[in-house]
């Protein structure tokens, strides 16, 4: 019987392999064909394969891998290492010192503040006129105003480009004032604290003195516009108050010539007064009538009536009642002209009294205003409560090398880990 053909192992193609040449088979079954059947093992047995479940597709996925690893160290190192050397280098041999200098205040008034109620529930002194010169003070330390306030005194470009400072953040010269600007808001830091109403000032450089010089130099401009503020306030109110004083006058008297007026115009130097007398006459005259009426009743008792002092009597009866109603006429009669009736010039009187009497009290209250601020004029209403001086310090406070090497870890890694995770979605995607 012939000896079928021995199947080789490494390729292996389903439950059989096929033999790895022409000499191993027998000639008969050589010379057939494929028409003598499957082949069966030279031995009797069959064989099999020592690894069944083995495919191209597994050698291909190590091959890949083998081929990934290499990528990815050197995109590891590309993002992660070669930033992480570069950041250690300038941070702990490049990056200069640089020292701050720190002070503390607060604006005080002379007049207690009144807080509103919602300010007081809030607790914040943001809405009171301090609150509001003390954001004022902030701006103004991030504005060009204490640059060239400072640049009188400081040599601003010369403290910001010494050779103490690395390349990176030294001042480059020449530069612009506006670049001068933006590098100062960089080193110069103030902080309002709405809660307690203090400014907190951080100012940095690159030696001790420069930084000390610098937050003096800041404190000292910093009370110089408070005391411009406060100059500025006195002046704007005693102005006001002068101006006030000066309407009031002029009120006081416009009503004084147009009550001079009046009375040269009715001859009459009080209405009321005058009035008065009227009417004490006029009851006077009233008296005098009854009593010689009375006399004249009498009279006609036990005398003619053409006796002499019957008609006597009766002739100062008359003229009496006269009298009254003249003087009466005087005060309301109504079929007078305006000027000749005391009740209706009284009336106008009565009105510019008023208006006199009024513009009085106007000028003499702003008066007393305008001496209340010629002695507020002569103190200080806001001024500066420093209770953290300026001091020199003594150890570097930045640049904070190792939280800046750990920032620089975590980016760069985090980026790392993004572009991997997103690399391999689109490898699965396609």
């Amino acid at each position: 019987m012939a000896r079928p053909p021995a199947v080789t192992r490494d390729r292996f193609l389903g439950g059989w392999a096929r033999p790895t040449s022409s000499q191993d088979l027998d000639p008969a079954v050589a010379a057939s064909g494929s028409a003598a059947g499957p082949p069966v093992p030279s031995d009797g047995s069959e064989r099999i394969a020592v690894f069944p479940g083995r495919s191209f597709a597994s050698g291909t996925t190590h091959v890949e891998k083998r081929r990934r690893f290499p990528l990815r160290l050197l995109s590891f190192v590309g993002v992660v290492g070669l930033p992480l050397a570069l950041a250690a280098f300038y941070y702990f041999s490049v990056a200069a010192d640089q020292y701050v200098a720190e002070f503390r205040f607060a604006l005080r008034s002379v007049e207690p503040v009144r807080n509103e109620a919602s300010a007081i529930f809030q607790g914040s002194v943001a809405s009171s006129p301090i609150g509001v010169d003390s954001y004022a003070i902030v701006q103004y330390l991030a504005s060009r105003d204490i640059v060239d306030d400072l640049s009188k005194t400081i040599d601003l470009r010369e403290m910001f480009s010494r050779p103490e400072a690395d390349w990176l953040v030294r001042l480059q010269l020449p530069i612009s004032i506006e670049e001068l600007v933006r590098y100062w808001k960089s080193q110069v830091d103030a902080f309002f604290d709405a809660t307690n109403g203090t400014i907190v000032v951080r100012a940095r450089a690159f030696t001790p003195e420069d930084a000390f010089k610098l937050a003096q130099g800041v404190l000292a401009s910093s009370e110089r516009l408070v005391n411009d503020l406060s100059v500025r306030a006195r002046r704007d109110t005693l102005r006001n108050s002068e101006k006030e004083v000066r309407r009031a006058e002029r009120r006081m008297k416009t009503a004084l010539v147009r009550l001079r007026e009046f009375r040269d115009r009715e001859g009459i130097i009080d209405p009321r007064k005058t009035a008065d007398a009227t009417q004490a006459l006029a009851g006077r005259v009233r008296d005098e009538l009854i009593r010689t009426d009375t006399e004249l009743s009498t009279l006609k008792h036990y005398m003619r009536a053409d006796a002499p002092s019957v008609r006597m009597l009766e002739a100062r009866v008359q003229s009496l009642q006269a009298q009254r109603r003249s003087v009466e006429s005087e005060v309301t009669d109504t079929e007078k002209s305006r000027s000749e009736v005391l009740s209706r010039a009284m009336g106008l009187y009565e009105h510019l009294e008023s208006e006199r009497t009024f513009a009085e009290k106007a000028y003499q209250h702003a008066l007393e205003s305008l001496d209340r601020s010629r002695m507020n004029a002569d103190r200080q209403q806001v001024y500066i409560a420093g209770f953290v001086q300026p001091s020199l310090p003594e150890e570097s406070l930045y640049p904070r090398r190792l939280r800046s090497f750990g920032v620089v870890f975590v980016l760069c890694f985090a980026v790392w880990g993004i572009g991997g995770i997103a690399l391999k979605s689109v490898r699965d995607h396609l």
